[in-house]
């Protein structure tokens, strides 16, 4: 006879209650291809009320002390991560969407809608701020620089010009290597400066995230790492404006990505700085 405890309730996001949306939800699969559905809050009389997106996960893998352990397996958290991403873009495709963090979880279903019920208030003006908006990042990137060649090599001098020593052509190309790169930072810092004015244009809020780095980045050198929420009638001018922007800097790499389910603004302008995460509870 199992003694293993029920499954965990864990909580995407935040929505709206519709029947289309629970039409979309009867269809997906989320962590471990458990079945996600709506789970109302029932003590809001509003004629869509908030709910949480929800699917069962098993006791043993995201209770508290498991939780502690996953977190150090990156297998485990990128499959975890793509199934939360994957659920909250599907409903984002279809509503206004607020993400929550991953691995938020509650004791039953009974504690989430508890926590659905005692956030509500906090809940219902972030989805009127995020209403109607789309985040879109753009990334500003350091193309790689060009192979040294302009610096003399050693005993090709001009015609009467004593031969350059290994020592001088050493400090030579240093010198034509640090001149290039602070060229290509100046034209990062003044692509940084006409994205800001196209955004502000286009735009309702932005979230500065840390550039990123290693295997994130690639082989070229992330710079600006920006998140921006857009109204979804002004993406298109907001994408075309940032392209334009583009052409003036080719030293740089200006990158736009989306559309995404609004992540960088789940939280208050204030608060602001990564998904929300409420009162979420891991047994």
């Amino acid at each position: 006879m199992s003694t293993e405890p029920g499954p965990l309730t864990y909580v995407y996001a935040v929505a709206r209650q519709t029947e289309r949306l629970a039409d979309v939800l009867s269809g997906l699969r989320g962590i471990d291809a458990a079945p996600v559905r709506l789970l109302a809050d029932t003590s809001d009389a509003g004629s869509a009320p908030l709910a949480f997106v929800i699917s069962p996960v098993a006791h043993r893998v995201f209770n508290e002390s498991a939780l502690k352990a996953h977190f150090e397996d990156l297998r485990w958290l990128e499959s975890v991560a793509r199934a939360h991403h994957d659920v909250v873009q599907a409903v984002a495709a279809e509503a206004t969407v607020l993400p929550l963090r991953m691995a938020t979880v509650y004791e039953d279903d009974t504690r989430a809608r508890q926590a659905l019920g005692g956030q509500r208030r906090s809940f219902t003006r972030r989805m009127a701020a995020l209403d109607g908006h789309t985040e879109y990042g753009v990334k500003i990137y350091l193309r790689p620089p060009a192979a040294d060649g302009a610096a003399e090599p050693p005993g090709e001098a001009g015609a009467g010009t004593p031969p350059t020593t290994p020592g001088k052509a050493y400090l030579q190309r240093r010198r034509v290597q640090r001149n290039a790169r602070e060229k290509v930072h100046e034209q990062a810092r003044l692509a940084a400066t006409a994205v800001e004015a196209v955004a502000a244009r286009f735009t309702t809020q932005r979230v500065r995230h840390a550039p990123q780095s290693g295997a994130l980045s690639g082989p070229q050198e992330n710079v600006v790492n920006d998140a921006y929420l857009v109204p979804d009638g002004r993406a298109q001018q907001f994408r075309a404006g940032i392209e334009e922007a583009s052409r003036g800097f080719p030293e740089v790499r200006i990158e736009v990505t989306g559309p995404w389910a609004p992540y960088s603004f789940a939280m208050p302008p204030a608060e602001a700085a990564g998904p929300a995460g409420g009162d979420e509870r891991a047994p």
